[in-house]
């Protein structure tokens, strides 16, 4: 009888196999099945040291998984795992998702956005946020505006900035989705400015 209510992942035995608790024989087997409770499934995020300092218990999260990259996971950070890995710089953190989903699958890749505190969930939100960093976002004549690059000119357009989220910040109303903006303005930069587009 399983300790806890599981899917079974893998069959580890057959039928006239023996099955014994250190699988001590080289014919043996440990375990019948390999079984996990899948309503408690955590992601493992390896953070750099230097941004170790912005991660604390209970913060909100998003989990997005390769696999359906459209739908955003709201979760949150359950364990700060107190050791570093010397080799690669970096601390465990485990995010739980905050609901079940059957399509979520143990050894998935996915990608972790760690939200400022008192973020609301994005299960509440009709629509994903559009976010730029806060530093592509200035004052100009008594307005918000950004910068987009045009045929290699600075073009302003005008915004409307809505809520911090860390680096970044809303963009309510002026940008869609895919627009390209200068990540860092300065008063340098004017409409007309010519501005080279370095390849990555």
């Amino acid at each position: 009888m399983a300790p806890f209510d599981g899917t079974v992942l893998s069959k580890n035995a057959d039928v006239g196999e023996i099955v014994a608790p250190l699988a001590g024989a080289v014919s043996s087997r440990a375990a019948v099945v390999t079984i996990a409770d899948m309503s408690s499934l955590e992601v493992e995020a390896d953070v750099s040291e230097a941004n170790i300092p912005r991660v604390f218990s209970n913060q909100p999260c998003e989990i997005a998984l390769d696999a359906y990259p459209e739908h955003h996971y709201p979760a949150y950070v359950e364990k700060i795992v107190p050791t570093a890995d010397r080799a690669k710089a970096t601390v465990m953190v485990k995010i739980r998702f905050k609901s079940y989903d059957r399509r979520v699958l143990p050894e998935m890749s996915a990608k972790i956005t760690f939200l400022p505190a008192g973020f609301a969930d994005s299960a509440g939100m009709t629509k994903p946020l559009l976010g730029v960093p806060a530093t592509a976002v200035a004052g100009r004549n008594g307005r918000q505006v950004v910068f987009q690059v045009k045929d290699g000119r600075a073009v302003e357009v005008p915004v409307v900035a809505g809520q911090s989220m860390g680096s970044l910040i809303e963009i309510k109303e002026g940008l869609k989705a895919g627009d390209r903006v200068i990540a860092k303005i300065d008063e340098k930069i004017r409409s007309g400015t010519k501005i080279a587009v370095k390849a990555k």
